[in-house]
């Protein structure tokens, strides 16, 4: 199986030591996105958890598209939560950006703590 390192100039800056995506066979594993705008890894956008799931999502379209796929093609997302108390806020956020019959098989984490103190991540599979 061919496994391709995918490091885009046009997404969402890393915050660490990974690429944007690894392509294995025709799968595509989208290294989980946070809550910080396009060019600057080092801020979260400010806002409540409906506005950094939003920028989560965009981030991760913005790989999905340098990856030439798309949300319709997403096997399946693990959203990781420091308060679950968010949940229903980042549903109906993330819901948003699938068509009704093609929601990804999905899990859902409550962790401590996220990278640069964000509230949400969320990471991919996705077909190519």
């Amino acid at each position: 199986m061919e496994i391709e390192h995918l490091i885009f100039s046009n997404a969402p800056e890393r915050v660490g030591p990974f690429s944007h995506a690894v392509k294995a066979g025709k799968f595509l594993f989208v290294t989980g996105q946070m809550p910080t705008p396009k060019n600057d890894r080092t801020k979260l956008v400010s806002g409540d958890i409906k506005v950094q799931t939003k920028q989560v999502m965009d981030n991760l379209k913005d790989v999905l598209t340098q990856a030439e796929t798309d949300f319709n093609k997403v096997i399946f997302a693990r959203v990781y939560l420091v308060n679950f108390q968010d949940f229903d806020k980042m549903n109906s956020v993330y819901e948003s950006y699938f068509s009704k019959n093609k929601l990804p098989a999905r899990t859902c984490i409550g962790v401590t703590g996220l990278a640069v103190g964000a509230s949400i991540e969320i990471d991919l599979i996705a077909a190519i």
